[in-house]
């Protein structure tokens, strides 16, 4: 049965716990898999708290938009913030020179099984059984 959400959170990283912890709430009951579960716990929240922080550079009165949709066994994540966005490419990150930015994507893309950044608009795209 497919299974869409679209929605907002300001950006104010105390209620973005609390939103993280619903969505994985309502995708608990469609998704089974514990591991999987944990993928997506890390991968929306790099990428909400990377939107308000980076993004939207923690003001409150702008908003991060989350949508989920789930079909089949593909869970498709997209994440905008309302900053001006990224040219992001990941054979730029440099792991050696530990800094503080970027790791973020660089997780998210790894427990990722596809992965886009276009400017402050992410898709991260999950298979799961």
């Amino acid at each position: 049965m497919p299974y869409i959400y679209k929605g907002t959170v300001c950006s104010d990283l105390e209620i973005i716990k609390t939103f993280i912890d619903e969505k994985l709430k309502l995708l608990g009951g469609i998704i089974q898999n514990r591991d999987i579960l944990f993928d997506i716990r890390i991968i929306l929240n790099e990428l909400i708290v990377n939107g308000a922080l980076h993004g939207n550079e923690c003001m409150s009165s702008k908003c991060v938009t989350l949508s989920l949709e789930v079909v089949d066994n593909k869970l498709k994540i997209e994440v905008k913030d309302e900053g001006e966005g990224i040219d992001y490419d990941i054979k730029s990150y440099n792991p050696t020179e530990l800094k503080c930015c970027g790791r973020g994507l660089v997780i998210v893309n790894g427990l990722s099984d596809e992965f886009y950044v276009d400017k402050n608009r992410v898709v991260a795209i999950k298979y799961f059984h």
